[in-house]
Parts: C-alpha cells; structure tokens; sequence
C-alpha cells in the first residue's frame, strides 16, 4: 500500500471515516454501479433508489477526487479504472471472496478494517474464544465498559445494566398517533430524480412501491436526522420502543437505520449523542439504554456473528421448515391478508421498504415461523425487500432471533406468540376481522390458531425447554386441539 492508492468505496461504505480521514482524506476514490448487481437480486424498488442516490450523492461531494462508473460488473470497472485500489473489509461473504480474488490478481493492494462498526473483527474474535452458545446481553455488557458508554466506573450508571423492563409500554389508549415530534425528513434533488429516472431506464425486476426518499443518504442528512431524533423523539424512544399503531409507522423511532448501514454513521459517535442527552437531563435513562443496547449491543452483534458463523450458518433448519413463501407473501400483497396485522404491515413495507423491529419480529417472523417458511428463503427475502437490509443484517435475526432454526444458538426459545401479545402491544386487532381471543371458527385468529399448531408441531422439542415446556402442558388441555389442528391444516386465507 502506498500514500496515493486509490480507495474503492462500496455502496455501504459512504461516511467520511471511510474517504475523509487524516490518513485517507487525500486519496482518490472509486464508485461502481454495477448493472449486474443490481440485476442478481429482486430487490425493493426504494432501497435501489436510497443506495444509488447515496453513492452519487458522494460522488457529487467528492468532486474531482471521485471517479465514477456504471458499468456491467466490479471487474468491468476496475480494468477501465485503470490503477490497482484499495478497499475497506466488505460487508458480505460473497464480496470477501470476490476482494480475495482481486487480491491475488493484483487488482487490490490491500483490505482495510471497516471503520463501520464500533468493534473490530480481531476483538470480537478474542471475545468469542471458545464459546458455543452466544448470549447477547454477555456482548452488550463488554460493550459498555469497553467503550464506557452509561458507565460509572466499572458499574452502570444507575446499577441496571438493562432497563428492557421499562421499555415494554403497550400503546397509548383513546389515541391514533403517539404524538411525538415528527421525525427528521430530508429533501429529494436532482440526484434523486436522476437516480429515479434511471432506475426506470433499466428495467429491473423490483417489488414495492417507488416513493419519496425518507431516510438520511449523505454524511450531512445523516448529521441532521441523529440530532433531530436525539433533541425530540429520543425521550418517548424507550417507554414505547415495542408498541404499534396503524397510523403512527415512525412511533418514536430513530429512523437510522439506513445511514447507519450505509455507512454514513459510526455507531458509537451516535450512542455518545444519546448519552450526552440523558446526562444533560434531556432525556430517561430507559430512553438512552434502550437505544444504545440497539447500536452497540444488538447492532454489533449481528454483525460479527455473520462472520464467526459463516456462510453454512444460512443453511440452518433446526425445525425442518421448507414450506416455500406465498406468492402474495414475497411479492408484498398487503391487500390479501384478512388479518388487519398481516395486511399493514406487509402494506407499510410495500410502500416504504420499513418498518420497525417489532412487526418484523411478532408480525412478520412469527407468522412466519408458526407456518414453516423455509429460513433461508425467508432470510433472503428479509434482506432484499428491507432498506436497510444488507447481507450481514438478516441471517442472525432471521435465522436464530426470528426462526430459531439454528436450534438455540441465538435465542433460547422461539419468538412466537398468538393473538393475546398483538392485542396487548398493537392498536390492530379492534378493526380486524379476526378475534385474537379465538382459535377455532370462521372469526379464529390465524396467530392464536397458528401459534396452538405450532406447539403441536414441535411439542418434543418445546417440552425439554424449561422456558416453553408451560406451553406444551396447556395445549394438552385444549379440548379443542385436534379441531384447530385440522383447521389450520386446511386454511388458506389469513
């Protein structure tokens, strides 16, 4: 490596720490839209839109220091670019064999540690060691005194080093909206449009509605929305960090998603903003734990267990679930759904590519998982059809958090539930058609129903969990269970 190799950026590495730094801030930079790539896969329409508009977004900051080509492929590109590049450690298997090729051709001259995440590969490869079994609050706890974020010492601020029980607030009664400032919102420009019309221009394969750009995809958006979201909506983040309401898509929530994991962010600079908040008195401390367990604990994690696991990870099926996705499932039919949960949220993420955490895990994940969808296939569609979803984000939420099909190594039971929690924690179940109290008739709510058919399904394995054996000995009770099982076999409206 010399002081002028140029830097080839992807399009998740778009923040100033990759291009901007003392050591770096020099450098000519290389950005490639490649054709195929966005071809290989079918993506949401907007998450196409947010990535392009990034990567040309800096391209146009960068001015004369960037070059940037469209072309077929990666490969097409550097031999047009012409000089041997640097690059920062790719965000997926796939691009670290493709680099590692690159490497022994002499294309690249060396591969840089990401600056995109708050711990590096090599630490969190000591921190691992040994171990077998993965417990994220273990992770999150290091985290803490490691950066000292909320520390008092080698102790938590208020001797908590979790406040999840705080954070668990159903939605506010007799209201439509939490009432919360709105968040941040950017203004789209020519870039935009250009990337729109282009996009148009190609033709791909996509699903979901094109819209208006709602999230931050420049350095300086991003600045903006982190202290929007920290001045105004981080106060009321905490309290209802788990609810959902129909009309309210934002709730609290940061919205930072996407500049995060597109790179326009480091982790811990927005966690130090949000715990400068509590300590200026400006917001609860519940508030500035639940997030920052969001960025350095959760966040973190996912990411380096994409990379201990490996790529077999993805291949896990601890509960033989093979039943393909339906058509109206993959293709974000919000419309054919019954259920007034299952329609909505497929509805918000067909027309923004979004939503929170929640309907992903209990709406999303857990219809799914109560039905059998295949985990690989699920895994993919969840990293494809998201904004924010990249390679790394979805296998260990979806195949461990979500689907527990790598048999525990993640989550130590199954993310499911029946009606009873949606109807606690959502505002969805009062206008639905289904009545979340019942699982047997005409008006029986495919998740209760559902969940009683899953316990069924995998009653030897829940059994022997001492956290879902209670599960199995009131199923047994259920004088009704063979008929809800012969419903739920023959169901085809949900």
């Amino acid at each position: 490596m010399t002081s002028s190799d140029p830097l080839w950026l992807f399009g998740d590495q778009l923040g100033p720490h990759f291009h901007s730094t003392e050591e770096h801030g020099h450098r000519d930079v290389l950005l490639v839209e490649s054709a195929r790539v966005l071809r290989r896969r079918r993506f949401h329409r907007q998450k196409l839109h947010l990535v392009l508009s990034g990567m040309r977004h800096l391209a146009d900051e960068l001015g004369d220091r960037a070059t940037y080509l469209r072309t077929e492929t990666y490969r097409d590109a550097l031999e047009e670019f012409g000089r041997p590049v640097l690059v920062f450690e790719p965000t997926s298997h796939s691009a670290e064999r493709f680099v590692e090729t690159l490497s022994e051709e002499g294309l690249v001259v060396d591969v840089l540690p990401t600056p995109m995440f708050a711990l590096s590969r090599g630490d969190f490869a000591v921190w691992a060691g040994n171990r077998t079994h993965f417990l994220m609050e273990t992770f999150y706890r290091d985290q803490r005194r490691r950066f000292d974020v909320l520390m008092k010492g080698d102790e938590p601020v208020d001797g908590r080093w979790n406040l999840d029980e705080d954070n668990r607030e159903p939605p506010p009664k007799k209201r439509v909206t939490l009432g919360v400032d709105a968040p941040w919102w950017p203004e789209e420009d020519e870039i935009d449009e250009q990337v729109r019309t282009d996009l148009d221009e190609m033709e791909l394969d996509t699903v979901g509605e094109d819209g208006p750009r709602v999230f931050a995809v420049t350095a300086d958006e991003a600045r903006k929305a982190v202290q929007h979201f920290v001045s105004y909506r981080l106060p009321d983040f905490g309290k209802y960090e788990d609810a959902v309401m129909t009309d309210d898509w934002t709730m609290a929530h940061s919205l930072l998603s996407v500049p995060l994991n597109l790179g326009l962010l480091q982790p811990l600079d927005v966690a130090e903003s949000v715990e400068q908040a509590w300590r200026n008195g400006d917001a609860p401390l519940s508030s500035a734990e639940g997030y920052v367990r969001q960025i350095l604990g959760w966040r973190e994690y996912v990411w380096h267990l994409y990379w201990h696991f490996g790529p077999e990870y993805l291949d896990r099926n601890e509960l033989n679930a093979h039943e393909p996705l339906p058509e109206w499932f993959d293709d974000l039919h919000g419309d054919e759904p019954v259920a007034a949960c299952l329609s909505h949220t497929l509805s918000e993420l067909r027309d923004r590519g979004w939503v929170h955490h929640i309907p992903r895990l209990m709406i999303l994940g857990n219809f799914a998982l109560q039905r059998g969808y295949d985990p690989k296939a699920l895994t993919e569609w969840f990293a494809t059809r998201f904004v924010d979803g990249f390679a790394w984000v979805m296998p260990v939420n979806v195949i461990g958090m979500s689907q527990h099909a790598d048999g525990g190594l993640i989550a130590t039971k199954p993310y499911a539930s029946g009606g009873a929690y949606l109807n606690r924690m959502t505002d969805h179940c009062g206008g639905c058609e289904y009545n979340p109290k019942k699982r047997l008739g005409t008006d029986a709510c495919p998740f209760t129903a559902g969940y009683w058919a899953f316990v069924h399904k995998h009653r030897d394995r829940l059994a022997q969990n001492h956290r879902t054996a209670r599960q199995v000995s009131s199923m047994n009770r259920l004088a009704d269970l063979d008929q809800v099982l012969e419903q739920e076999r023959q169901r085809e409206v949900y």
